[in-house]
């Protein structure tokens, strides 16, 4: 579990790296999708944990194969952790977001934005919003933490 969790970590600091220091010299929507891949990355790793967890607990036999269905049975075995569930959805809403064909504004520009084009509105992504979900990805990093091995990771640093 916990290697997964450390895996996670190093997806998050890759994802800090193309936020603040790639998209600082590249403006370009490409380099967007590629912070979203990275989010979805670190929650591919730690759903993994939850699921090595529940595996651990006799709470299932198996890890199911696909992304999505792994996804689905930590959403299903967690379902009374309403936070946990906002973090699922989060990760649905990128899943769904890097499926659409992406459409560009201002790219090269300090505004560039990655529009995608969603069943009922539309999604506007920019550099602002990057790091907005970045600050919630190392919340839901801390949770899962918190949540699997039962300490956070600022209680690690104080030794």
């Amino acid at each position: 579990m916990e290697e997964y969790l450390l895996e996670a970590r190093e997806e998050l600091k890759r994802l800090e790296h193309i936020i603040y220091v790639s998209l600082k010299y590249t403006r370009t929507v490409d380099v967007i999708i590629n912070a979203l891949n990275r989010m979805v990355g670190t929650f591919d790793n730690i759903i993994e944990a939850f699921l090595e967890k529940a595996k651990e607990e006799g709470k299932i036999e198996s890890l199911p194969k696909s992304p999505a269905l792994r996804a689905k049975r930590v959403s299903e075995i967690y379902s009374d952790d309403e936070k946990l569930q906002r973090y699922l959805h989060f990760y649905t809403f990128l899943k769904t977001v890097l499926k659409a064909e992406p459409e560009k504004r201002q790219e090269y520009r300090r505004h560039v934005t990655f529009i995608v084009p969603l069943e009922k509105s539309t999604a506007e992504i920019k550099i602002d919003n990057l790091t907005y979900a970045e600050k919630y990805m190392h919340e839901f990093l801390q949770y899962a933490r918190l949540k699997i091995l039962g300490t956070s990771e600022e209680d690690e640093d104080e030794f």
